[in-house]
């Protein structure tokens, strides 16, 4: 039995076959009257098919992939997930107390999930809350594969709340679908960062400040980074620039992305999809650098990158965010100006950072990558580029203002032209 701590994440086919039934059963004990229910959400967040939210009233999803046996303080949930429907993207599993009851007057409330002889327990108990009317337990999500995560948040409102929350509304005993804006209650930032990573805590003020700066508090975004591992970049590598870059990018995507970490591709002669940056793994991401730049070959190739990006993110719900950095040219210059201006097409902003003065081939300049910013022919302007030559001498908010510079424009243009949902 694994414990899961609050904002644990994991691939649940490290724990479990995610192609057999697999069980949750929360148990809450308190003097309270308590409802468990289970929100089968879109990639937006949203109920927009009210048939997946599994409750006391509607206990069985349509093709019996989310079975509910039991109620009030004790339930237990059956899941198929490989028969879930493609526009499920996340299971949301949750606990509200009726009444003037809150949270913080229960004696424990815990979720377990399991599968034959192995679990994940999330155990809480009610001085983990306040005045909240409700918890999000845990969470099932799709992110390339089936992932769980344990949110353990509490939610002022109950059961009506989260319904409205999650984009439905109360109509008797029915639930229906509504346009609602989705509003995250979310950990803040800096309390997570204080818990998990205490050395990036200093890094959400002007984080924050830029965020504010550029309108984009709100934003829910996908996040990627490419990084240039080609032979010239050995000795950006070794003297810790890179991790120290990747190190700023951390408090951002947990800020914007849909799931609080970022996907990763290394791209020399050849590119290479990593596993995806998280909290618990960043300060590791540059580690086995000299390995994977013998693996991904000594040039700078960056169009193979690109087009798994594309592949990755051009159906996306979402409008995806992705930087690269790279230290010069790169070779198949016209390609990559093709690739670029052939993804305007799809939700995707380009950031290009320029690091290590141009490279041994950039000729003291970054090459085809500074035209990126101006090339004409795009449905609209999907990339920006700076060079950062030394990352040391730039404040944070200064770097954070020029990395979120231009994103709020495309993202703006690209609503207009329904390129972004």
């Amino acid at each position: 039995m694994t414990e899961m701590q609050r904002g644990f994440r994991g691939k649940i086919d490290d724990y479990f076959n995610p192609l057999n039934e697999i069980t949750i059963a929360i148990s809450v004990a308190g003097d309270g009257e308590y409802d468990s229910c289970c929100f089968g959400v879109d990639a937006n967040d949203k109920l927009s098919d009210e048939s997946y939210m599994v409750f006391f009233n509607q206990t069985v999803s349509p093709k019996h992939e989310i079975v509910l046996n039991g109620s009030g303080a004790n339930t237990t949930y059956a899941l198929s997930l490989s028969k879930l429907p493609g526009h499920i993207h996340k299971l949301v599993f949750t606990v509200s107390i009726d009444g003037d009851g809150v949270m913080s007057q229960i004696q424990k409330l815990s979720a377990v999930m399991s599968q034959g002889g192995k679990a994940l327990t999330l155990s809480l108990t009610g001085a983990d809350f306040r005045s909240e009317k409700a918890v999000i337990a845990i969470e099932i999500y799709r992110k390339d594969v089936w992932r769980v995560a344990a949110v353990a948040g509490g939610f002022n409102g109950g059961l009506s709340a989260l319904l409205k929350h999650y984009g439905g509304e109360e109509d008797t005993a029915a639930v229906r679908p509504v346009q609602a804006k989705l509003d995250p209650n979310k950990i803040s930032l800096e309390k997570r960062l204080e818990k998990e990573a205490p050395q990036l805590v200093s890094l959400v003020k002007p984080l924050k400040v830029s965020l504010e700066k550029h309108k984009l508090t709100d934003v829910v975004a996908q996040v990627a980074l490419l990084v240039d591992i080609s032979g010239s970049m050995s000795e950006t590598f070794e003297s810790g620039t890179v991790q120290r870059v990747i190190d700023k990018i951390v408090p951002l995507a947990m800020q914007f992305d849909d799931n609080g970490e970022f996907e990763l591709w290394y791209f020399g002669t050849r590119s290479k999809r990593m596993p995806s940056v998280t909290i618990k793994n960043y300060t590791h991401a540059t580690s086995n650098w000299r390995s994977l730049m013998n693996q991904c070959g000594g040039g700078t190739d960056l169009a193979p990158a690109i087009e798994e990006v594309v592949d990755e993110y051009k159906k996306s719900a979402l409008p995806a965010y992705v930087l690269c950095i790279t230290d010069g040219a790169t070779s198949n210059g016209a390609k990559v100006k093709k690739l670029i201006s052939g993804a305007s097409d799809y939700p995707i902003f380009w950031q290009f950072i320029g690091i290590g003065g141009g490279g041994f081939f950039g000729g003291g300049s970054y090459g085809i990558l500074e035209e990126l910013d101006t090339m004409s022919g795009r449905r609209v302007d999907n990339a920006n580029f700076f060079s950062l030559d030394d990352i040391d001498r730039v404040d944070n908010t200064e770097l954070y203002s020029r990395m979120l510079a231009e994103f709020p424009d495309w993202l703006k243009e690209a609503k207009r032209l329904k390129i972004v949902p």
